[in-house]
């Protein structure tokens, strides 16, 4: 039997213990077995063929194998309740100052101030949502139209 064919079996049964262990190492080692089977239909030796599997096997896992863990890992993670409302956009109702304020935010109104202390907010502005704190929706404004409190308009 040819070496080619025989690498080629060793990668597709690699390919089919990753199908069962579904841990990615397998997969790895089957490239690296595909690789090997490149070199043998090349005709050079089974020195050449082993060294070859070896070292795409060492590539692979030090280079592919530590990204693809971490895209797997590192998955989106869903937002809701409050953290869904994060970046959404809203319309003041009322000015918003830092004792109070109202935002039409998804069809409801909730409470809001701004996001940095010393902000006025004026009726009627589209705001950005930085943050939620309790029931209280922390704004900014999308606009640069902006104005803020001096000291003495405290």
């Amino acid at each position: 039997m040819q070496a080619w064919l025989i690498w080629l079996a060793v990668a597709a049964g690699l390919g089919f213990v990753e199908l069962a262990a579904m841990t990615l190492d397998f997969a790895l080692l089957a490239v690296a077995a595909l690789s090997a089977a490149g070199v043998a239909a090349l005709g050079l030796g089974i020195g050449f063929q082993f060294l070859t599997f070896f070292v795409v096997a060492v590539l692979l896992a030090l280079l592919v194998r530590p990204v693809a863990r971490r895209h797997l890992r590192n998955t989106p993670m869903i937002r809701s309740g409050t953290a869904r409302l994060v970046g959404r956009t809203a319309v003041t109702l009322t000015v918003v100052g830092r004792d109070s304020g109202r935002v039409k935010l998804e069809g409801e109104e909730w409470t809001a101030r701004p996001y940095e202390d010393g902000l006025v907010i004026p009726e009627g502005t589209t705001v950005d949502v930085f943050a939620i704190e309790g029931a209280t929706a922390l704004v900014h404004p999308r606009d640069a139209m902006i104005s803020w409190e001096t000291p003495w308009q405290s």
